[in-house]
């Protein structure tokens, strides 16, 4: 016994202190522990003296597993310096907007890149380096890291919910699933062309027209400020009353004059009251209601929200993303509540085992022969291919529409100043020929 005394304290020494406590909790009470059985326990002094050196040298607590990885903006060898991801939908990214062309030109090149055969990590880096500073090249850079860390693409891209939507992320998700990612982003590419080539469209369309009425209240402004109160002072020194058209004038530009950050208010308040008020679901889906009837742009709408319903299922379809998650990832992406009610009942339908076209048929928005292409390449199962098919269609007419529809404001827009002018001009010419007429009654 004298004999192995020293030895258990030697080994109890290099031994890592226990958690006697613990031990004896877990154990239950009045359990005796591993070094209790079978022989009496040390002395407390010599258990003290044996325990000091190990106490002297605390251990080290491991670090987790998670803390010990590196980050995935790092790279092994040194080279860039680590950086610690953003959280999804958070920082500066998401302040930061990022242009649909950046981001249709992105998308295109990497689909090119892909596709020619290099490796992912290698096409990013090299969009990262040709992209031109600001937020699409920081955002690049960061998905570039976190793709070199071993994260795939679609969850890199997912952090940055502002940048790249539901549908990017999706398609994304089933080209990586499937092996086919290049040929997935090749119909990103192609998506996201024709909605900005529909776009921009648009946008020119209405240019002129914006440009011209700008012009015009600009000329008014300035006509009503500074033209009408001289000839205000000229007809006061006359003497006579004025006719009613010109005391109308006269007043409109003392308001004008007077009250000009009223006129200026008013707009802004007004613009402001119909944001507030559209918040309210019932009443923008009124609105919208409301938007697809009016004369000449409701029909315009109707054709563009057809061709972006149809070209986005049909190539959330045509990428074998499920169709209810299709129709959910659809629903979101359409701004008009009308349609997007619609989609929902589709996607109900479908949940419970009906078809596609009669919600459709029910909404109103799709034209019959919409709903009688989409049942038959349902009843077919070439659904995609058809849809796609009424997309290129529905493109084509909003093109030629597009341009109707513009050639028809013109003319309107023209009458519509030549009021306002010749209004002008009326009222300031009335008082003249008023004079006139008294002198030559006089004489």
């Amino acid at each position: 016994a004298a004999s192995t005394t020293p030895l258990l304290l030697a080994t109890k020494a290099l031994a890592p202190p226990r958690d006697e406590a613990g031990e004896k909790s877990r154990l239950g009470p009045g359990a005796a522990g591993p070094l209790d059985s079978g022989r009496p326990s040390p002395e407390p002094d010599a258990v003290a003296t044996a325990r000091r050196p190990a106490a002297a040298k605390p251990s080290r607590a491991r670090k987790p597993a998670a803390s010990r990885r590196p980050a995935p903006g790092s790279r092994n060898g040194g080279g860039r310096a680590a950086r610690p991801a953003p959280a999804p939908g958070a920082g500066l990214f998401s302040r930061r907007r990022v242009a649909t062309k950046a981001l249709t030109q992105f998308t295109s090149q990497l689909s090119t890149l892909v596709n020619a055969g290099l490796p992912l990590v290698r096409s990013l880096r090299i969009l990262e380096g040709q992209t031109a500073s600001g937020p699409l090249r920081d955002v690049v850079e960061s998905v570039s890291d976190d793709v070199e860390g071993g994260a795939p693409l679609s969850e890199a891209l997912a952090k940055y919910p502002q940048v790249f939507d539901r549908l990017y992320v999706n398609m994304v998700r089933a080209g990586e699933a499937g092996g086919v990612l290049g040929t997935i982003l090749d119909r990103l590419a192609g998506f996201a062309t024709k909605s900005e080539r529909i776009k921009s469209q648009l946008k020119s369309a209405l240019t002129y027209p914006v440009l011209v009425m700008g012009f015009a209240a600009l000329i008014v402004t300035f006509v009503m400020l500074f033209v009408v109160p001289k000839f205000e002072a000229i007809f006061t020194s006359f003497g006579s009353e004025m006719p009613l058209p010109t005391q109308v004038l006269m007043g409109l530009s003392r308001g004008l004059a007077s009250y000009w950050y009223v006129f200026l208010a008013v707009p802004v308040l007004l613009v402001l009251l119909f944001k507030l008020v559209v918040r309210n679901d019932s009443v923008a889906y009124r609105v919208d209601q409301l938007m697809l009837s009016l004369p000449l742009f409701g029909k315009l709408q109707r054709m563009t929200i057809v061709a972006r319903f149809s070209r986005t299922l049909g190539t959330l379809l045509q990428s074998h993303v499920p169709i209810l998650e299709a129709l959910a990832i659809l629903q979101q992406s359409i701004p008009n509540r009308v349609v997007a009610t619609a989609v929902r009942d589709v996607h109900d339908s479908i949940r419970e085992g009906e078809t596609i076209a009669q919600p459709l048929g029910e909404s109103g928005v799709f034209d019959d022969i919409v709903v009688n292409m989409i049942d038959v390449g349902e009843e077919t199962g070439q659904l995609d291919d058809m849809l796609l098919r009424i997309a290129d269609n529905f493109e084509h007419e909003v093109d030629t529409e597009v341009a109707t529809v513009f050639k028809a404001i013109e003319p309107v827009m023209l009458l519509f100043m030549a009021l306002v002018v010749g209004g002008i001009v009326i009222s300031l010419f009335l008082p003249i020929v008023t004079v006139m007429n008294d002198l030559s009654s006089q004489a």
